[in-house]
C-alpha cells in the first residue's frame, strides 16, 4: 500500500505535457523512452528512476526537480522523514527534502553519482557534502569538496559533479527556478 504523502509524479508529467500539447509518442521520442513506460508513469502504475525522470523532463523542457515539486501540494509546515517515500524508484538514490513548491529545492543524493550531466540553473544552488568526497567542475575548475564542505553556484553558472569515495552523501539545495532573483 502507497503512503498517503507519496508524490503523484505521474499526474505532474501529464500536466506537464498537455501544457505544452504534445503526444505520449512525442516525449518517448524525445526522452528515449518507451510510450508504454510513459503511460505507466502518468498512470502512476511504474515509478522512474531518477534518471529517467530527468529524461522526461528535458523532453517535456523542465527539471526534475520540478516535477517532483509539481508533484505534491505545498505545505506550510512539512516534516520529510529519512524514510518516507519520495515516489521514486527505490533504487534512485535520491530524495526531495522539501515537497511541494517552495522557494528552495532540496535534494539527498547517496552513493555514487557520475558527471554525466551538465547542470545550469537560473538562481543560485548550493552543494553540501555530508559524507564522503565529491569533485565538482564548474566555471572551468575542478574543485575538491569532502565532508562538511559547501560550494555556491551563482545562477547561470554551467557545473557538473560526481562522487570520489563509496557511501558519500551530498545534499544540493537550489533557489527555485519559478523564484527571479533581481540585482539591486
Amino acid at each position: 500500500m502507497e503512503a498517503a504523502n507519496t508524490p503523484r509524479v505521474g499526474a505532474a508529467v501529464r500536466r506537464r505535457r498537455r501544457a505544452l500539447d504534445l503526444t505520449l509518442a512525442e516525449v518517448a521520442r524525445n526522452s528515449g523512452l518507451s510510450s508504454p513506460f510513459l503511460s505507466q508513469i502518468e498512470n502512476d502504475r511504474a515509478r522512474p528512476s531518477m534518471r529517467s525522470l530527468q529524461r522526461i523532463a528535458d523532453a517535456l523542457g523542465t527539471t526534475a526537480v520540478q516535477l517532483l515539486a509539481a508533484s505534491d501540494e505545498t505545505r506550510t509546515v512539512d516534516v520529510v522523514r529519512a524514510d518516507d517515500d519520495s515516489g521514486l524508484d527505490r533504487e534512485a538514490r535520491v530524495r526531495p527534502l522539501v515537497r511541494g513548491r517552495h522557494q528552495l529545492h532540496a535534494l539527498e543524493f547517496v552513493g555514487a553519482h557520475e558527471a554525466d550531466r551538465e547542470f545550469r540553473h537560473r538562481n543560485d544552488e548550493l552543494l553540501y557534502v555530508a559524507d564522503g568526497s565529491v569533485e565538482v567542475e564548474a566555471d572551468g575548475r575542478v574543485h575538491r569538496l569532502g565532508r562538511g564542505d559547501t560550494l555556491l553556484l551563482s545562477g547561470g553558472v554551467r557545473h557538473r559533479w560526481r562522487t570520489t569515495e563509496p557511501g558519500s552523501r551530498v545534499l544540493a539545495v537550489a533557489v527555485g527556478d519559478h523564484v527571479e532573483v533581481w540585482e539591486a
